[in-house]
């Protein structure tokens, strides 16, 4: 096995060659125009959505990939300390998209994971679903998060989490794995979904398409307890999709975890005893990033919503779900003011939030902060 999770990534260099096939790219958009510009040339004003403290701004530039590569359904994306911002889609090429601050594509991770680990492209592909960035002493790793394969004959894959460091080299592997080592623990998971870590570097990992159950482990991965099971009361989950340390209170921090399909967020506290429910501001959550004083959830069911310190609504952004009905208008996955089914989602330095979506192109899309 390859010590790196993609090891084929593609430098500066290799973009460079590249610019004349991206160039072409873009002067093959409709009808000729440049993003923000309208058929006559004319600048458009701009995307925007929010007001007053919460107002964002659609970067309609950035996220941009050279021609011959392309987008799956959304998985995850994540800021580094440097305001990097990584993306990972049920793609091929690429499986994970490296931006740097301002936008420049600077890398990005390719099929050749699956060759180094005896998958192939599409068997990486079909398992690809979360990302989560952990900051630990000092240094900042990856928490790869994969469902399990779909395949209906043959041993399946999947059912993994992979800590890396920022480079995608593999420091520890747990849940389906080949062969136990001092790096790789089998553990029974049946479709694990996300990853947490808390500033004590426990780690939490909820089998959000599987069991239901959410399971609490040291810093070393030694399991230390495990609760949960498929149902609506306290502690039971229907789809506990995303898993969240929540630190804005200040005090001990708190665990939420997003019970998708009971349309609700349950908090516990770090042993996972149960505390109280969020109910009624959330449709379908998938999952939390925190700036500053807020709770970003991007929610499933077409929106963004955003908490504050004490869990009362602040804002929702980008609705694109119908009012009077449950289908979706049928515009948004094109209508840029809008939201399909927001999957994922993280803030850099400035504010400005990142979100991917379950839908096939997955667009990933910045929205810059913009207060007015």
């Amino acid at each position: 096995m390859s010590e790196y999770l993609f090891p084929k990534r593609w430098s500066r260099r290799d973009f460079l060659g590249r610019a004349g096939l991206l160039a072409a790219g873009v002067a093959a958009l409709p009808c000729g125009n440049l993003p923000g510009e309208s058929a006559e040339g004319e600048k458009k004003a701009p995307v925007r959505m929010g007001s007053g403290l919460h107002t964002y701004e659609l970067d309609e530039e950035w996220g941009r990939l050279p021609a011959g590569m392309k987008y799956g359904w959304g998985c995850g994306v994540v800021v580094d300390r440097h305001d990097r911002v990584y993306v990972t889609s049920r793609s091929t090429n690429p499986c994970v998209a490296v931006f740097d601050k301002h936008g420049q594509l600077e890398e990005t991770w390719s099929q050749d994971f699956g060759d180094k680990i005896g998958l192939t492209p599409a068997q990486v592909q079909d398992a690809a679903h979360g990302l989560y960035l952990s900051r630990e002493k000092g240094e900042e790793y990856l928490f790869f998060t994969e469902n399990i394969s779909s395949n209906t004959s043959g041993s399946k894959f999947g059912a993994r989490v992979y800590k890396t460091d920022l480079k995608g080299k593999i420091l520890y592997q747990i849940g389906n794995v080949a062969k136990p080592g001092s790096n790789a623990q089998k553990f029974d998971w049946t479709n694990p979904t996300d990853v947490a870590v808390a500033p004590n570097h426990d780690i939490y990992v909820v089998d959000g398409y599987g069991s239901q159950r959410v399971t609490r482990f040291d810093r070393n991965f030694t399991p230390l307890r495990t609760i949960g099971g498929k149902g609506k009361g306290d502690g039971e989950f229907n789809t506990c999709h995303g898993i969240w340390i929540n630190t804005l209170k200040g005090g001990e921090p708190e665990v939420y975890i997003a019970d998708r399909a009971n349309e609700r967020v349950q908090i516990f506290d770090l042993a996972l005893n149960h505390k109280r429910n969020l109910v009624g501001d959330v449709r379908n959550p998938c999952c939390f990033y925190q700036h500053k004083e807020n709770l970003f959830i991007p929610d499933l069911a077409s929106r963004v919503t955003i908490l504050d310190a004490a869990d009362q609504l602040v804002t929702h952004l980008g609705d694109g779900k119908e009012s009077n009905g449950p289908t979706n208008k049928p515009d948004n996955q094109t209508n840029p003011s809008l939201f399909a089914a927001p999957h994922s989602l993280c803030v850099d330095s400035a504010g400005s939030f990142y979100v991917v979506e379950w839908i096939p192109t997955g667009r990933p899309r910045k929205f810059r902060h913009v207060p007015a």
